[in-house]
């Protein structure tokens, strides 16, 4: 289980969010490099007592000063629009499930079946149970198979939202009237916790999301529970 107050980023569950890490170290690195070569320079600049009035133009370090930036972009660049890519494309998804944003909680349809949907309330403080996260636990959980390619609709009935699990990568805008898609796949399960990420009014701090993975076989005896009891 993510747990949802650590420091950093939360361990990825994910091939999305683990490519997100590695670009995020890489990134990083990057930058270090740069900003080490920087600070060497300025310092070599304020202490040196070598310098050349005479010195007018240098060619070549022009071209070395325009060539490196350039490889630096491309060297960020090409990771960075693969991973856009990959989190923009869903293909053939084999679940489908609509999540609707309220003031200030979320609903959600599993549009695959013919009448199972629920809304999620956040559970308050003087009724959590041992081992629940406050202001993070919801009384119905969005439950997902593992391994199994999911999208995920997101739109909102009132004001924006953002459906937003860390863990999973996952963070798309809820708006009225739109409907915007994610991919969702994991592949180990596990409760992922999130929080709706845009300020959407008085309440914006109390309507979490908690998806929780389980292997295929458990969502279905869920999903056929969940029926009969509709």
């Amino acid at each position: 289980m993510a747990h949802p107050t650590q420091l950093g980023f939360q361990d990825a569950a994910s091939p999305v969010m683990e490519e997100l890490l590695h670009f995020h170290d890489h990134s990083l690195m990057v930058v270090t490099i740069i900003s080490i070569f920087v600070l060497y320079i300025i310092s070599a600049m304020a202490t040196t007592v070598l310098t050349d009035k005479l010195l007018i133009d240098a060619q070549e370090l022009e071209v070395v000063w325009t060539v490196l930036p350039a490889l630096v972009l491309i060297l960020i660049g090409f990771p960075s629009l693969l991973i856009l890519y990959v989190m923009d494309e869903i293909d053939d998804p084999l679940l489908t499930v609509k999540a609707v944003g309220h003031q200030w909680y979320w609903s959600y349809e599993y549009t695959d079946f013919s009448d199972l949907g629920f809304d999620s309330y956040m559970i308050p403080t003087q009724d959590l149970a041992p081992g629940h996260f406050r202001l993070l636990e919801a009384d119905h959980r969005l439950v997902v198979p593992i391994s199994v390619p999911t999208r995920v609709l997101i739109t909102a009935e009132d004001v924006l939202h953002s459906w937003a699990v860390p863990a999973l990568g996952v963070k798309m805008d809820a708006v009225p009237g739109r409907l915007n898609q994610v991919s969702l796949f994991t592949h180990r399960p596990g409760v992922y916790y999130g929080q709706c990420s845009e300020i959407c009014g008085a309440n914006h701090s109390f309507m979490p999301v908690v998806v929780e993975a389980v292997p295929f076989e458990r969502f279905e005896h869920w999903s056929s529970l969940m029926l009969e009891d509709a």
